[in-house]
């Protein structure tokens, strides 16, 4: 099997995401097939075609203007991709190909966090916008507990499928600390195997429980994400990429904050708080500041969302749901009311005329 570069990483995040659907729909139960899908099949050296029959999917479902699916199609779709891929790690080698570069947005948002706890928040509000899951994140002094689960409890996913899930939270810990970090408990209902190999992986066994979770230590959940670096901004244009990084303290105040936006807008913590204190001042004192360069915290928020939206939009393919996730809106709803104040259009018109 041909070795999986980070691109496959974004697949398997895709994978773990299960049902994704976009909420603005009025029909929640399609599946968005995604291009990750198309180019993870071709780094593993595997054919399209002959997955799709095996998947008893259409063969032009690669080059469908919005190809979706339905939960059991997804379902058959990921049996036929172990079956076609034929190994049985295939959870664990996609997941340890994840990568920064890779910009797949819960993972960019992820890795923009201060820590694991704020990080899995983060991820938990994308999987309510994008997922018909519950991701329960559960925080005590015994430590922090990371799970997923149906909102339908009588929906049941391929086994391989649902050690995704638990590997990826592992891994995303590993990635934002640079640490070997290894959970105190790792628990599910299925029977995942082969238990030895997955035993390595997380440094410990995995039990069978009710819950379907990891359970990281109160030092693991709060030991800080250093990943907030250049790495994390391949997405952007150079000169975006330019201005985040030459800032210096000589710099005027309002694109200082807007560097900082560019991290703390993803991670969700943009607060005039979380924003003064990344600055070494006190909210107060930002906000008179600002005010002496004519402008708000308020406005410098407003302009930087506009900003990312339309390079989200004209520059990259994704959704529009994770854009405006990625943005720190709650609802996609929100994000196409203020697209359509800040441009006066919408997303996908503006994505079509600069696409034309």
């Amino acid at each position: 099997m041909a070795s999986a570069d980070f691109r496959t990483a974004l697949f398997a995040n895709a994978l773990a995401r299960l049902a994704a659907y976009n909420t603005s729909m009025a029909d929640p139960k399609p599946i968005p097939v995604e291009s990750v899908w198309l180019i993870a099949i071709k780094d593993l050296g595997l054919e399209a075609e002959n997955l799709l029959r095996r998947a008893r999917l259409p063969r032009d479902l690669f080059t469908q203007e919005r190809p979706r699916v339905s939960v059991e199609e997804y379902f058959r779709f990921w049996n036929a991709f172990v079956e076609e891929a034929g190994d049985p790690l295939l959870p664990l080698t996609l997941v340890k190909n994840l990568s920064p570069e890779a910009f797949y947005p819960p993972v960019f948002a992820a890795l923009c966090s201060p820590d694991l706890s704020v990080a899995a928040r983060r991820m938990a509000e994308h999987k309510r916008l994008v997922a018909p899951m519950i991701m329960t994140v559960d925080e005590d002094a015994a430590g922090l507990f990371i799970g997923c689960q149906w909102e339908d409890p009588d929906i049941h996913s391929p086994v391989s499928l649902a050690a995704v899930e638990l590997a990826f939270f592992t891994q995303i810990a590993r990635m934002g600390t640079r640490e070997p970090v290894r959970p105190v408990r790792v628990e599910s209902p299925y029977a995942i195997q082969p238990a030895e190999a997955y035993e390595e992986f997380f440094g410990v066994a995995i039990e069978r429980s009710d819950r379907h979770g990891v359970t990281f230590s109160s030092e693991d959940a709060t030991r800080p994400f250093l990943t907030a670096n250049e790495s994390l901004w391949q997405t952007f244009e150079p000169e975006l990429r330019r201005r985040r990084t030459n800032l210096g303290a000589a710099a005027p105040l309002v694109e200082r904050v807007r560097s900082v936006l560019l991290e703390t807008l993803p991670s969700g913590e943009a607060t005039i708080g979380v924003a003064a204190s990344r600055l070494g001042m006190s909210s107060r004192t930002l906000q008179r500041s600002l005010k002496e360069e004519s402008t708000s915290y308020k406005e410098v928020v407003r302009r930087t969302r506009e900003e990312l939206a339309r390079h989200y939009v004209t520059k990259t393919k994704i959704s529009y749901t994770e854009i405006g996730f990625l943005l720190g809106f709650a609802e996609p709803s929100s994000f196409f009311r203020a697209f359509r104040d800040w441009t006066g259009e919408t997303p996908d018109s503006l994505r079509v005329s600069v696409g034309s």
